[in-house]
């Protein structure tokens, strides 16, 4: 059952966590101008510039071999349509903060045991200090926003008792509304300038216009953060079980939480076998943290198709907030 989310005042301070440019707009380019018309503020965190887009650029370019710098044109096109489209919509004043990070790297960013892309999230949610976070949903099987969803959930726990609220969109895959919230009431000018500001991603409807325009229809819905499975007597039970084949082909299962990561092979992982043909995981050597802990299953095959098989999966002590 959908939740009804009053209109913003004054007061929202709004950021949006946008993996690409149109993220922003098919997500919640309608909650965006709620919150400016209402007198509040907006700031987009675009992570990368969407540079590894290889299909459209290849058929609009009518080339084959994209080069480093044919990725960072492609780039910088994408950009100028994420400012045109914000344009469209009156947000062209707001605050856009650019990562520049690689495009299909955000989860080797959050593996990294440095930390530094949660703490570069951070930054700007302390400088910001919004009332409200949006960025996508855990169930999002895009790498990119599956893991920016995971850099996010990290960066909000980092920020105690003053974080604040999160909610989700979800793009690709997932499509999960339950328990989601919508707005009270829908200004039809906000929908038709949503609309009008796909239009101006020229670059991603040249080849999947029926797709994004499918996806620029549906009612913006906004999902409160996954409930965490509980850890019992430091076990928790995943959601896959993986075949043989899989396992044999360099499977690997890693844990990201506020300590950092670990990482193990499916043969050397602390997993125990239940009588379903489940697995169970037990972290001996460092017991499950008082903040989400997140999980993700990577195969060592490569291949063309770039969406998550397995996706993330999230635990939790049993007081996990964000």
């Amino acid at each position: 059952m959908m939740r009804a989310m009053p209109l913003p005042d004054a007061g929202t301070r709004l950021m949006v966590v946008a993996p690409h440019p149109d993220d922003e707009t098919l997500g919640c380019a309608e909650l965006m101008q709620a919150v400016r018309d209402a007198g509040g503020e907006v700031a987009i965190v675009l992570l990368t510039d969407g540079e590894a887009n290889p299909w459209p650029q290849r058929w609009v370019e009518r080339r084959w071999r994209l080069e480093a710098a044919d990725r960072r044109r492609w780039g910088a096109l994408r950009q100028a349509e994420m400012r045109s489209a914000l344009q469209c919509m009156g947000l062209d004043g707001i605050r856009l903060i650019r990562f520049g990070w690689p495009d299909l790297g955000v989860t080797s960013l959050l593996l990294d045991p440095r930390g530094d892309a949660v703490a570069a999230l951070l930054r700007e949610i302390q400088a910001f200090a919004p009332s409200m976070v949006l960025g996508p949903d855990l169930s999002d099987r895009h790498p990119d926003h599956g893991s920016a969803h995971v850099l996010l959930r990290l960066a909000l726990h980092a920020c105690g008792t003053s974080a604040p609220r999160m909610l989700g969109y979800g793009l690709h895959g997932g499509g999960a509304t339950k328990g989601g919230w919508q707005l009270t009431s829908i200004d039809m000018g906000w929908t038709l300038r949503k609309r009008a500001a796909m239009e101006c991603y020229a670059s991603q409807l040249r080849l999947s216009g029926g797709r994004f325009r499918r996806l620029v229809r549906r009612p913006e819905i906004y999902l409160p953060p996954s409930q965490a499975a509980i850890a019992v007597d430091g076990r928790v039970r995943l959601p896959w079980r993986p075949g043989w084949l899989a396992r044999r082909a360099g499977l690997r299962l890693l844990a990201r939480d506020a300590g950092g990561l670990q990482s193990w092979s499916w043969d050397r992982a602390p997993l125990a076998r239940r009588g379903d043909g489940g697995y169970d995981l037990q972290r001996q050597d460092r017991p499950w943290s008082k903040g989400p802990c997140f999980l993700r299953l990577e195969s060592g095959g490569g291949g063309p198709w770039i969406f998550d098989t397995w996706g993330w999966w999230c635990v939790g002590p049993g007081d996990v907030d964000v």
